[in-house]
């Protein structure tokens, strides 16, 4: 296991580096740091959020702003530190718009993450997770279409790519923008969504195949 960890870690830094000299959009070069992913890569659960925000591009990590804090928290809920799973983004640099304050945080377009998917396509292939959590419509309509509604679409189980179970639930920064009772109600439906997370990767794991597919032919 230890042999397989570093091939992985090796294999990640070298896609890290390929990704923070990608120049295919125009954020690539207004972005301070490229923010690839970071964590377990032998994980089980891979979670993907949209792309990074002020802090995370300041940082070079991702989910390191007051939505990382509470996807902490919405983690060790179901168990699982940060160090046990894998975190990144289905854009690896930082989305911005013109602001009367200066760039400010924007959903990716959708050829900023065809230009990034394959970085995203090489973090799965590489960490075979066991689940893939996606966080908010934009990461949701990535794998599963434009036309992808998460208010009525989250909480169930998708064929994600090489075949991985993907579920897709509110974004925490969706979540600190609720007061009230719609916090409440939002509240509810993300916990509902990660016990169905809690309980997959509780499932006995599948005997592999033989030989398993791969995005890469490798």
């Amino acid at each position: 296991m230890l042999e397989e960890r570093a091939r992985r870690e090796r294999l990640l830094a070298h896609a890290a580096a390929a990704a923070s000299a990608c120049r295919k959009c125009p954020i690539g070069a207004q972005r301070r740091n490229n923010v690839y992913g970071e964590g377990d890569p032998c994980a089980s659960l891979m979670v993907i959020g949209e792309g990074p925000g002020e802090t995370e591009d300041l940082l070079g990590r991702p989910f390191v702003g007051r939505a990382g804090q509470l996807l902490e928290k919405m983690l060790g809920a179901i168990e699982l530190a940060r160090e046990d799973v894998y975190i990144c983004n289905t854009v690896k640099c930082r989305p911005t718009a013109p602001g009367p304050r200066g760039p400010k945080n924007r959903a990716p377009e959708p050829d900023e993450m065809v230009n990034c998917r394959p970085f995203l396509d090489e973090q799965i292939d590489v960490i075979r997770p066991r689940a893939i959590l996606a966080l908010g419509a934009q990461a949701a309509k990535s794998f599963l279409g434009r036309d992808f509604q998460i208010t009525k679409n989250r909480g169930r189980w998708y064929e994600g790519p090489l075949g991985i179970p993907l579920l897709v639930t509110f974004h925490p920064a969706y979540l600190l923008r609720q007061t009230g009772g719609e916090l409440t109600a939002v509240k509810r439906l993300v916990w509902n969504d990660l016990k169905a997370v809690r309980a997959k990767l509780d499932e006995a794991p599948p005997a592999a195949p033989p030989e398993q597919a791969t995005l890469f032919g490798v």
